[in-house]
């Protein structure tokens, strides 16, 4: 059995306040798109993970290990399988693979050992392994508050078309949080004061670890502006980044862009929406 797990963007983000748990509150709109990991579920004596990366860890740091563990240890199941994981999302690039990922292997599980579990059940169990993971359980497009585990789904009024630009350059989060300035702290977005019946107000649209790392590697930031002169009505890092994305109104456009990053890695994406997923 093959199993996509799919790529997530932050269209915008704003970082709230540092928690006393040392965590921070942030307020964003995650968006699902069509770029994928595959992960291959075969039925074996013992649970085992194969990467095709092998920079990525394979115990119980990986978040496959993490969620899989999780469901075994609450649940008891008298099956296990072996998980190969095909790596296409690169890591240290905001676009959420790794809680892609265990989210992938959450639901997988779910109906393999029929557990019966709810959303709002697997939603729970998913923000114990990471704070993004519960987001993945639904997917579509969804506003996020605390840690990213509080979420309400949206419906944006625009189709729109992303072009990713993935430098070589993976950021770490924590060192992201650690260097940005509380002071800087912005109130929660009123999520549906950002769009109306017609448009994305695509101007009120801010991701502020721009802040932090546009500074340390100017060659980040001369992406987004290079995006910008391309004709992006929007570009931005994707979470701490490092991935910079620009949206476009068609895939002819952002074709055209996309001519003007040959150094780069870069993938046309389409968001999926809420919508397609009840179908």
């Amino acid at each position: 059995m093959v199993v996509k797990s799919f790529a997530k963007l932050n269209l915008a983000l704003r970082i709230t306040r540092r928690r006393p748990d040392g965590y921070h509150d942030l307020s964003t709109i995650f968006q699902e798109i069509d770029f994928c990991d595959e992960l291959s579920f075969q039925p074996a004596p013992a649970y085992s993970l194969e990467v095709s990366d092998p920079a990525l860890p394979r115990g119980s740091d990986n978040l496959c290990s993490r969620a899989y563990n999780f469901l075994w240890n609450l649940c008891k199941p008298t099956s296990s399988f072996k998980i190969y994981l095909k790596k296409n999302i690169p890591t240290g690039a905001g676009l959420g693979g790794g809680s892609s990922n265990a989210a992938a292997v959450l639901k997988f599980l779910n109906q393999a050992w029929e557990l019966n579990l709810r959303t709002a059940d697997l939603e729970q169990i998913a923000a114990q392994i990471g704070s993004d993971v519960p987001f993945y359980i639904r997917g579509g497009t969804q506003g996020a508050t605390g840690r990213g585990e509080i979420l309400t789904p949206l419906e944006l009024p625009e189709k729109f078309v992303v072009l990713l630009v993935l430098p070589s350059i993976a950021i770490s989060t924590v060192w992201a949080y650690q260097q940005f300035d509380l002071n800087n702290c912005r109130k929660e977005y009123k999520f549906n004061s950002l769009f109306d019946s017609n448009r994305v107000k695509w101007e009120l649209f801010e991701n502020q670890f721009e802040t932090v790392v546009f500074p340390a590697y100017p060659e980040i930031g001369a992406i987004k502006q290079q995006l910008l002169a391309a004709g992006a009505k929007y570009a931005g890092l994707s979470g701490s980044g490092s991935t910079v994305f620009g949206i476009f109104n068609n895939r002819v456009e952002a074709e055209a862009a996309r001519l003007r990053f040959t150094l780069y890695r870069t993938h046309i994406a389409f968001p999926i929406t809420s919508r397609e997923k009840q179908r």
